[in-house]
């Protein structure tokens, strides 16, 4: 490769991780405890587990569970309930000011077995929701997540630039040298570069599909706008709601979509005038059983008036494309092995991208030219530019 070449591959790299690599660094951190975040919660008592109850396999109507939010926030309106495949025996309720709130003022756990009341959760507090809006918009909303969305392309920028200039300065020394006998700066080098090029798959997936994370409210407004549209424009009510005397009841929407979809499960329920329903239908989204389809997403509307399915959906390839990268992004896919996996790779990220902003602070006046220059002792690499190579690439952009 000319050196005129590699010097525009070095800035290209060179300037991308330097304006990533704070915002990165605090994904980065962020995202580690986020890893856990079910576990972590449980462990504040911020959520707890159903009870066991040994013999018990009748449910109560969802219509008493429902009746029971009602009653403890009379003002308010129930805009979701939610099924966790993780606990099959509660059913969450999620409480709003308004039906089209954006953001919920109650969150309750029932028992699906009792009808008892198990939890309220803590609503816009704690340290675990602090950690997730900052790792997500940055308190800053949709502005927030696209401008972490466009550190995402920085930070893919920075990979491809680092990886073509990662070649030329590593071509004398054996793949995982680490020379311990010279200078703490040549060790750190050493082992930046190594920890960077081990991780670079995994930085790159978790980037991308911590970008793709960050376009959620497009995608999903997108949807409403023009899917869900028109999915609810070929399955008009019998009547509007508003004209009906005896409405049907959650349960017997509930039990319609069981007979309509019964390999699938309830993953969460859109109330009517809710943005993800009509005004007229309940929006039943299922999930399927098996470790990838229990990440996506089937809509049903059910007629609110009658309590009948009026039509099945399909989510389009961009909202399956998103529903899919959401738990990669998280390491949610195989349980607590993969989780672990994630939060060890995670913290090697974190010291590759500490390694590679000290190795530029230490080199930081010597050109590419010079570099190039440079023999084998003192290349001990030549190094500082692949001191920067993966420093942006470590870090995990991120958004749930």
């Amino acid at each position: 490769m000319q050196t005129k070449t590699l010097k525009n591959w070095y800035l290209v790299h060179k300037w991308t991780s330097l304006i990533s690599t704070l915002f990165l660094l605090m994904l980065c951190l962020t995202g580690l405890p986020l890893i856990f975040y079910h576990e972590i919660e449980h462990a504040l008592g911020n959520a707890v587990e159903p009870p066991e109850l040994p013999g018990v396999t009748t449910q109560v109507s969802v219509d008493s569970i429902i009746q029971s939010a009602q009653a403890k926030r009379p003002q308010d309106v129930v805009q979701y309930l939610f099924r966790d495949p993780d606990e099959p025996e509660a059913w969450h309720v999620t409480m709003a000011e308004a039906i089209d709130a954006p953001e919920g003022s109650a969150f309750y756990m029932y028992d699906v077995r009792t009808g008892e009341l198990l939890h309220e959760y803590p609503v816009r507090q704690g340290i675990m929701y602090f950690l997730f809006r900052l790792h997500l918009d940055m308190f800053a909303g949709l502005s927030g997540m696209l401008f972490l969305g466009a550190m995402g392309l920085l930070l893919a920028a920075s990979l491809v630039s680092g990886v073509v200039v990662y070649g030329p300065f590593m071509s004398k020394l054996k793949f995982g040298t680490v020379r311990a006998n010279k200078s703490s700066r040549v060790k750190w080098l050493d082992l930046h570069n190594l920890l960077g090029i081990v991780t670079l798959t995994w930085v790159l997936v978790v980037g991308l599909t911590g970008t793709i994370n960050t376009l959620s409210l497009l995608v999903f407004n997108h949807w409403q706008s023009t899917e869900l549209a028109a999915l609810a424009q070929s399955a008009k009510a019998a009547q509007p709601l508003s004209e009906v005397a005896n409405p049907a009841s959650f349960q017997q929407a509930l039990n319609a979509v069981s007979d309509e979809v019964p390999q699938g499960e309830v993953s969460f329920v859109a109330f009517p005038k809710n943005p993800f329903s009509t005004p007229d239908h309940f929006t039943f989204f299922m999930m399927g059983n098996t470790p990838l389809t229990s990440k996506l997403l089937t809509p049903v509307l059910v007629d609110a008036g009658t309590g009948a399915v009026s039509a099945v959906g399909q989510m389009p390839w961009y909202v399956t494309t998103l529903l899919l990268a959401q738990p990669l992004h998280f390491g949610d896919y195989a349980g607590m092995p993969l989780k672990i996996l994630w939060a060890i790779l995670d913290v090697l990220a974190i010291i590759v991208l500490l390694s590679g902003v000290y190795l530029w602070w230490k080199k930081r006046k010597v050109s590419i030219v010079d570099r190039l220059k440079l023999n084998d002792s003192e290349s001990d690499a030549g190094s500082s530019v692949a001191g920067t190579v993966v420093a942006s690439g470590a870090a995990r952009v991120a958004n749930p």
